[in-house]
């Protein structure tokens, strides 16, 4: 699965997910410059629009501004969309990605966000869609921290690097989380 292509044509992102792209730019008329560019005039939260639209917007800023933005907005992605209201601890807030995620997008095959609990206060997530894994890596990371237990200083989320990437042609991205 090529990172940056929808993998499906009729695939859309609600409004209020693409409207976080402009909240996590320091220079939000150049997000929006970018989203037009990309078919997506004017978003409105209550709207949803092309997936590959979006994505293409992604790849304009990683290409232009640079993986730190990504990351920024995938950081910003939990404080606007929509998660299921049970979530109460960083177990919970990270297996519910998956579900916000499909909550987020409709109209076809939309890819995972993959959980595994392999140990006490340890995670695995493997990212198996179509978004940089950096803006994969701020999702998460910005979960984790918002849902730690109050017990733990810490939490590290780092990208596997002897998994397959998207970056380099992967299907999925892969990260260890532990708090």
């Amino acid at each position: 699965m090529a990172q940056y292509k929808s993998m499906a044509s009729n695939v859309e992102v609600n409004g209020q997910t693409v409207l976080s792209v402009i909240d996590a730019m320091s220079i939000k008329r150049r997000g929006l410059q970018i989203l037009a560019e990309n078919g997506i005039n004017d978003p409105k939260p209550d709207q949803w629009y092309k997936q590959q639209n979006w994505l293409d917007a992604f790849r304009t800023i990683g290409d232009e501004i640079g993986p730190s933005v990504l990351y920024s907005i995938g950081r910003a992605i939990p404080e606007n969309a929509q998660f299921p209201p049970q979530i109460d601890n960083i177990e919970k807030a990270l297996s519910a990605i998956d579900v916000a995620y499909h909550m987020n997008h409709r109209g076809g095959e939309i890819g995972t966000y993959g959980y595994e609990k392999i140990g006490d206060k340890q995670i695995k997530m493997v990212c198996k869609n179509p978004y940089p894994c950096d803006f994969d890596r701020g999702i998460i990371e910005s979960m984790a921290k918002k849902f730690k237990p109050q017990s733990s200083a810490i939490v590290r989320v780092k990208h596997d690097d002897s998994a397959p990437c998207r970056k380099s042609g992967g299907d999925s991205c892969t990260y260890h989380i532990t708090w």
